[in-house]
């Protein structure tokens, strides 16, 4: 097969954490068929996307892993007129996707995220002719289900688009409702890179990364925003040093997208006098977090939204059990208490007990990790492209029937 992939969520040479997972996903499946990668910029002359670089050190076009990714940009207005991104995106790609075409003769569109990329997908294989597939991975289903316009622009995405695949069952159920749709939507979960992330001895990963042998460490790992919950562990932890008084939280992550609260995590910690308790590390390079896993004693992510989070199969790879939140697809992916812990969102008591009990308690680390190594990249690539053949050999039509 030939496949397309679009994404504006996806990994370049300024921000190379940025959508790790749509790469995983997508090369894992190049191993045994062909695929470019358009992987938009949104660019709007007066601002720069990000305070921590100029989007136009970007390189229009890189080769990764042997493959063509290519970074239009793709005009934006921010505010008021955000409903507009899918037709900008549409209009800022459709040129370079038939230059593609010409000498690259996909036969199938893979888009991820509903908005704006998903329409202007839709967009374009109603031009050319061409099947898309959509995944559904959270953050485009929750946020934009709250603005009527994009709401109905989602809704016409997901119905017109081939196929549809959501990354937790949570996320599946959510879809259907919020856009009132009625298709059938497949579930495909992530995967873990078991090369990246595996069981390294705790004392070697904290000599490593200089860190104190005989501290407990708590670990979370995220982009900066509100939802990811780094603040909600703070606001806990000069309770539960009371009980832990040996207590280092780690948080590691940097600016992303999305935002950026940094300072407020930052002003959170001098108000709580908990600077020789917390360490943030800042951005840290995909190969390098397995380290920072192995260095910890339990991971911890209190989410208010989640699709399906990878860190978390990452933390199970180095054989680490989770705290977290019963939102999204958690659950689904701690089904087990021998995985970890599930609180309620909003209960400092809960998260508090969640995390001394997690502490003390003696994990079988074994079986965690063998839990990781049933979600591989391999195994989820796999689902993907029968998935993918199924639309190519079969007819099918563009408002998403497949008809056999």
């Amino acid at each position: 097969m030939k496949i397309l992939v679009i994404s504006s969520v996806f990994p370049n040479k300024m921000e190379p954490n940025l959508g790790i997972f749509v790469k995983k996903r997508m090369f894992a499946v190049a191993r045994y068929n062909e695929i470019k990668v358009i992987a938009p910029i949104p660019f709007f002359p007066f601002l720069k996307l990000l305070k921590k670089f100029d989007n136009n050190l970007i390189p229009t076009r890189e080769i990764q892993d042997g493959i063509d990714v290519y970074h239009p940009r793709f005009f934006y207005i921010p505010g008021l007129f955000k409903f507009l991104d899918g037709f900008f995106y549409f209009l800022s790609i459709i040129y370079l996707v038939i230059k593609i075409k010409k000498e690259f003769k996909f036969e199938l569109i893979d888009a991820h995220f509903a908005y704006p990329d998903g329409l202007a997908a839709v967009l374009i294989s109603k031009a050319l002719n061409v099947p898309v597939i959509i995944t559904l991975r959270g953050v485009d289903v929750i946020r934009y289900s709250k603005y009527f316009i994009r709401k109905l622009l989602i809704k016409y995405t997901l119905n017109h688009a081939t196929e549809v695949i959501s990354v937790s069952n949570d996320l599946r159920l959510k879809a259907i409702q919020v856009f009132n749709i009625n298709r059938y939507i497949s579930v495909i979960p992530n995967g873990i890179d078991l090369s990246l992330f595996k069981p390294i001895d705790k004392n070697i990963a904290r000599e490593k990364l200089e860190l104190p042998l005989d501290k407990e460490i708590i670990l979370s790992i995220g982009g900066l925003v509100e939802r990811k919950g780094f603040h909600r562990v703070i606001k806990i932890l000069p309770s539960l040093l009371k009980k832990k008084p040996n207590l280092l939280y780690i948080i590691v992550g940097g600016p992303c997208r999305e935002g950026n609260i940094e300072q407020q995590i930052r002003k959170m910690i001098k108000e709580l006098s908990l600077e020789n308790h917390v360490l943030m590390t800042g951005e840290v390079p995909n190969d390098a977090i397995g380290y920072w896993i192995n260095a910890a004693d339990i991971f911890c992510l209190v989410t208010s939204n989640e699709g399906w989070a990878n860190v978390f199969f990452e933390a199970f790879a180095c054989g680490k059990p989770v705290v977290t939140t019963k939102i999204g697809g958690n659950p689904e992916v701690i089904k087990d208490t021998e995985y970890g812990i599930l609180i309620e969102l909003n209960s400092e008591r809960e998260l508090e007990e969640a995390l001394i009990k997690g502490l003390d308690t003696k994990w079988n680390k074994q079986q965690i990790i063998n839990y990781a190594k049933s979600n591989t990249w391999e195994y989820v690539a796999k689902e993907v492209i029968q998935l993918f053949e199924k639309v190519i050999h079969n007819q099918y039509n563009l408002k998403g029937n497949i008809v056999v």
